[in-house]
């Protein structure tokens, strides 16, 4: 697995191959299938494959190219109205119950919930040979840009009121392979024993 994540990388350029539903499934089947506080699984995911789909999508996220490029889409949804569904208002203690923070908690508590699955389909994709690149620039609640794109989008996909797109995933394949360097922080500038500046 680590093997695996270091290998990843962010893919823009897409070849015309298509992916094969099952491997699709195995995909969204990853994101099904992570972790959630309290079971709540506060998400949704949207396949999208139409190029009508993914030109108003690659509109939605400001014009980035690669997501109308993409042989598919995964548009995935923070779904607020989870947190009632699930019927944990019996639970008193607000550090448990986020319905109990207000509306500000429930947007942060229901759009962490999304940072798990996505790790699980993009790591699946690449175990797949599946190059993927996430989307979070784009129109919707929080970043307030295109509001009418956005409106139009939700209309599109299905979505109400307590649903918001938080992150699109690209998928396809790579058009043309090129070595790459991931860049990240040395590990003792991230990872620290018992506080920030102890050595693990």
């Amino acid at each position: 697995m680590l093997d695996l994540i270091k290998s990843r990388k962010s893919v823009r350029k897409y070849s015309d191959k298509h992916i094969p539903d099952e491997d699709l499934r195995k995909i969204l089947e990853a994101g099904r299938l992570a972790p959630s506080w309290m079971n709540v699984q506060s998400w949704k995911f949207i396949l999208v494959k139409s190029q009508e789909n993914k030109d108003l999508l690659s509109e939605l996220s400001v014009g980035q190219a690669h997501v109308k490029n993409a042989d598919a889409l995964i548009v995935c949804v923070a779904d607020k109205n989870a947190w009632e569904e699930t019927k944990i208002t019996h639970i008193k203690n607000p550090a448990l119950n986020p319905a109990l923070q207000g509306e500000n908690g429930i947007l942060i508590r229901t759009l962490e919930q999304l940072i798990y699955p996505i790790a699980y389909m993009m790591l699946e994709a690449e175990s797949l040979n599946v190059k993927s690149c996430i989307i979070g620039a784009l129109g919707n609640e929080i970043t307030g840009v295109l509001p009418d794109v956005y409106t139009k989008a939700k209309q599109k996909l299905g979505l109400n009121e307590n649903q918001i797109i938080s992150t699109i995933i690209t998928l396809g394949y790579e058009a043309e392979h090129t070595e790459t360097t991931k860049t990240r922080k040395e590990f003792d500038e991230v990872v620290f024993l018992e506080k920030i500046g102890s050595k693990f």
